[in-house]
C-alpha cells in the first residue's frame, strides 16, 4: 500500500511540474505569429483522454502514446514476456547487450527512479547511478526530447504493473566492455539538446521533424554505422546495413532507393501507418516499427512525419551504376524470366505492376534496384509478412523460396527483377544468395 500511495504520488507530483514547464516554455519560447509549438504533444485533443478525465489520467495516456512513437517495448520486452520487463538480447559487433527492466518494480526496475533522473537519462544517456549508457539506448536521438514529454513517458512507466525480473549484465567482448571508452564515443557522435523549431518551417514540419529525430530514431537505422558504432550527421538518413540484422535500411534522401521526394503524401502516410500502399510494402525490421509503433500514432503526427520525410534535402552518397555494370549474361536472364513466370507472376504480374497495395509492384520500385541487393535477396529466401495494423489487419504474405530455389536460380530471378521492366538494377551473384542462406535458421 505504501508502495502505491508513493507512486501515486509521483505521479500527481508530474502534473503539476508538467503544467510549470509548460507556463515556462510558453513564457520562454517565442514562434513566429501563427505558428504551433511542434513539440507540444496536446495535439490532437483526443489524445488526452477528452473531456472528464482527470489529469493524471491524461497525463498518463500522453506518456503511453509517447512511449508507443518511441517503440520502447521493441526493445525492453521480451518476445512473449511481460511488458517492458527487460532481459531481451540486443546483438551487437561488439557482443550482446540486455535490455534492463524498465518497469516500476523498486529493486530490478525504476521503481525508485525521480522524474528528474529519468529525464537526464533520456536527454543526456546517463543512468540514475552515472553510468554511461551504450548507444544501443538511443539517447542520441531522446536527448531532443522535450522535459514535459520525457516527464509524461515516466509518468506512464511509473502507471504499468511491476515486474521483478533481475537485469543480466552484458557480454561484451575486450576492450568494448569499458564504459570508459563511451566517453570518447560520447566526444564523437553525441550532441546533447532538445529539439528547437525552425521558425522558417511550417508547424507540421516541425512537428514531424521532432518526431522523426526524436523520439521515432529514424536516423539509427538509417545512417550507416562505421566500426566504432557510430554514425556522421553529414551522412544522416542516407541509408546503411543495419548491424547483426543483416537488412539494409535505404536512404531517405535518394529517390533511386527510399527518398520519398516524388511520393505522394497519402503512399508515405500508408507506407508508415497502414504498412502498404500503392508504392511499396514495408517487410523486416520496419515493419516492426509499423507493428509496435507508427500504426498507433495520430493520423496527424503521422502526416507530419511524411510532411518532413517528403522535404529531406535530395543527396545521393554514390553514382547510378553504369550501363556496363548493369549487363546480365543472356543465360542467367532466361533463367531469371522462367523462375519469375512459375513463381513470381501470378501475385507481381508478368508486367511486374503487381496488385496494389495486397501485392506490391516490382517494376519502378526502388527497394528492388538499390544498390545493395540484401532486401530483395532475402524476400524471395525467406519470405514475409508486412504487418497486421488496425487499417489493414488481414496482410496478404510473401511464401519463401528458400525450399524450391537453389542459389544459381534465386540469384536469376532476382537479377531479373532487379533490370526488367526498364528498372535500373544492376545483377547479383550466387555467392551473395549464398551468403544470406547460411543465415536461415536450420
Amino acid at each position: 500500500m505504501k508502495r502505491a500511495r508513493r507512486r501515486q504520488a509521483i505521479i500527481a507530483g508530474i502534473v503539476g511540474l508538467a503544467v510549470i514547464v509548460a507556463v515556462v516554455l510558453a513564457a520562454l519560447h517565442v514562434l513566429r505569429p501563427g505558428m504551433l509549438d511542434p513539440r507540444d504533444t496536446s495535439r490532437p485533443a483526443d489524445l488526452a483522454g477528452g473531456a472528464g478525465v482527470d489529469p493524471t489520467t491524461q497525463i498518463i495516456n500522453r506518456g503511453e502514446y509517447l512511449a508507443r512513437a518511441g517503440d520502447c517495448i521493441a526493445c525492453h520486452t521480451e518476445p512473449n514476456g511481460k511488458q517492458f520487463a527487460g532481459g531481451r538480447a540486443m546483438p551487437t559487433p561488439f557482443g550482446n547487450l540486455y535490455v534492463p527492466n524498465i518497469t516500476p518494480d523498486d529493486e530490478t526496475g525504476i521503481g525508485q527512479w525521480t522524474a528528474d533522473e529519468f529525464y537526464r537519462m533520456m536527454h543526456t544517456g546517463i543512468s540514475r547511478d552515472g553510468t554511461l549508457l551504450y548507444p544501443a539506448m538511443p539517447f542520441a536521438s531522446y536527448t531532443k526530447v522535450t522535459r514535459e514529454d520525457s516527464d509524461a513517458i515516466y509518468a506512464y512507466l511509473m502507471s504499468v504493473p511491476p515486474v521483478k525480473h533481475a537485469n543480466r549484465p552484458h557480454e561484451l567482448r575486450f576492450p568494448f566492455n569499458n564504459r570508459d571508452l563511451l566517453i570518447g564515443w560520447r566526444a564523437l557522435y553525441f550532441r546533447e539538446g532538445e529539439y528547437q523549431p525552425d521558425p522558417s518551417q511550417s508547424a507540421q514540419w516541425n512537428r514531424g521533424a521532432y518526431l522523426v529525430q526524436g523520439l521515432g530514431h529514424c536516423a539509427m537505422c538509417h545512417t550507416a554505422v562505421n566500426m566504432l558504432g557510430g554514425s556522421s550527421e553529414s551522412k544522416a538518413f542516407e541509408g546503411g546495413m543495419i548491424p547483426n540484422q543483416n537488412w539494409y535500411a535505404p536512404s531517405l534522401t535518394s529517390n533511386r532507393e527510399a527518398g520519398l521526394g516524388n511520393w505522394e503524401i497519402k503512399d508515405i502516410v500508408d507506407l508508415l501507418q497502414v504498412g502498404v500502399s500503392h508504392r511499396g510494402t514495408v517487410y523486416g525490421p520496419m515493419a516492426e516499427v509499423v507493428y509496435n509503433s507508427l500504426q498507433y500514432m495520430s493520423d496527424e503526427d503521422v502526416d507530419a512525419m511524411a510532411v518532413y520525410l517528403k522535404a529531406l534535402p535530395p543527396r545521393d552518397s554514390e553514382p547510378p551504376p553504369s550501363s556496363q555494370a548493369r549487363l546480365v549474361d543472356p543465360g542467367v536472364m532466361e533463367l531469371g524470366r522462367q523462375v519469375y513466370v512459375a513463381q513470381c507472376a501470378m501475385c507481381h504480374g508478368e508486367d511486374g505492376k503487381g496488385q496494389p497495395p495486397a501485392f506490391p509492384p516490382l517494376a519502378g520500385n526502388q527497394s528492388i534496384t538499390m544498390s545493395s541487393p540484401v532486401n530483395p535477396i532475402r524476400m524471395v529466401l525467406n519470405g514475409g509478412y508486412p504487418p497486421g495494423t488496425q487499417k489493414n489487419p488481414r496482410p496478404h504474405g510473401m511464401p519463401p523460396f528458400s525450399h524450391i530455389l537453389d542459389d544459381a536460380q534465386a540469384a536469376a530471378v532476382v537479377t531479373y527483377i532487379r533490370v526488367a521492366w526498364d528498372n535500373r538494377g544492376t545483377p547479383v551473384t550466387t555467392a551473395q544468395v549464398n551468403d544470406l542462406r547460411k543465415l536461415l535458421p536450420e
